[in-house]
């Protein structure tokens, strides 16, 4: 547990460092001068100085940091920041976001490379080995939930029950996602008994699906996805890597959307929002799958930040972005007063949303 607990640590903080070296190695390309790369927050514990930057190791292991000369708009010349133009300062604020994504096509291209679970379509047959249907998301509150399915569990079968409660003999084997939500449908408000793969586990679990579900969850309250053994060969193994990686950002991306929607319409969408230590409980139970589930969830949280840092809100790498937009479009920038306090008021905000979620997280560990 300990080991799983430090492994999700480093493996969030190279991605952090990772983001960090985005920053830093665009701003190099420009010729704008980097003050500092410091990995975690100080105090600091060690640096050692390389031509005009300052490589720090610090106490608080909690991210890393890049300082660049000029970001703050009050220092100007050639190789500051505020020097350059638009367009540089844009593609320096974006090359963090771009490692994310870049970070999520290499673990893939190595997971595709290694023969793992990929996902296929219903009607896909040719080369796939062990075809079955995985659960990507639990709805909160859905029947699934309260069943006890999680992500990344396995629906082998499905056992009709009777209206007496008792096992009708009826047993249907799933391989595809169509087939399961056909049988989920036809059964709603009955009992139903998955046998469910979980890692080396093989569980039995009772659930009964909706009548009348709320909108985007369905009558259990999960998002199925069809999976198999699929390996290719190692020169098509970026190809399809990156290919992974656009797939999971439009699902992502669609999936916040809906989720945005039903809060504007007062519908539940089932999304649910995680911190820190809902995160490290996710990543305790993938581990338990094997390595190449620890990679995939790896691989999700990097697209996850990717997408989280390019929105056009202050404090994150979006928002940045979006001052600069109108910077060029009104050929001055914004005054810097007034910016700072657009971003410290945005960071208190994020920091109430972030303790909130941590408690609820905490709440439910319980």
């Amino acid at each position: 547990m300990i080991l799983i607990i430090l492994l999700s640590f480093f493996s969030l903080m190279v991605l952090v460092v990772i983001h960090e070296w985005g920053h830093f190695i665009l701003a190099k390309k420009f010729g704008i001068r980097v003050d500092e790369f410091g990995i975690g927050f100080p105090p600091r514990l060690f640096g050692k100085k390389f031509g005009d930057t300052l490589y720090s190791l610090n106490l608080l292991p909690f991210g890393a940091f890049v300082r660049i000369y000029g970001e703050d708009g009050d220092e100007s010349g050639p190789n500051s920041f505020s020097g350059k133009p638009v367009w540089q300062r844009a593609l320096v604020i974006l090359g963090g976001v771009i490692t994310f994504w870049i970070t999520a096509a290499i673990i893939l291209s190595v997971i595709v490379g290694l023969g793992p679970n990929v996902a296929i379509a219903d009607n896909e047959s040719q080369g796939v080995k062990d075809p079955k249907v995985q659960v990507t998301a639990v709805a909160a509150g859905s029947p699934a939930e309260v069943a006890g399915l999680v992500w990344g569990d396995v629906i082998r079968r499905v056992m009709l029950v009777s209206e007496d409660n008792s096992f009708s003999g009826e047993e249907l084997r799933i391989d595809k996602v169509g087939q399961l939500q056909d049988v989920i449908y036809q059964n709603r408000g009955r009992k139903l008994v998955l046998e469910v793969e979980r890692g080396k586990d093989s569980l039995q679990i009772e659930v009964v699906p909706r009548i009348d579900p709320p909108k985007n969850e369905g009558p259990m309250g999960i998002a199925l996805m069809r999976t198999a053994t699929k390996k290719y060969p190692w020169y098509q193994a970026p190809l399809h890597g990156i290919i992974a990686t656009g797939n999971m950002t439009v699902a992502i991306a669609v999936g916040w959307w809906q989720a945005l929607d039903g809060a504007f319409h007062g519908e539940s969408s089932g999304a649910q929002v995680m911190g820190p230590v809902g995160i490290f409980s996710m990543f305790i139970q993938v581990a338990k799958w094997g390595v190449v589930s620890f990679l995939q969830f790896i691989a999700l949280i990097s697209i996850h930040l990717a997408l989280f840092n390019i929105l056009p809100i202050p404090v994150v790498d979006g928002g940045r972005l979006l001052f600069l937009l109108i910077e060029g479009i009104r050929k001055k920038p914004l005054n810097r007063v007034f910016e700072q306090r657009i971003n410290m008021a945005f960071f208190s905000l994020l920091i109430l949303l972030m303790v909130w979620v941590t408690i609820k997280d905490v709440i439910k560990l319980f």
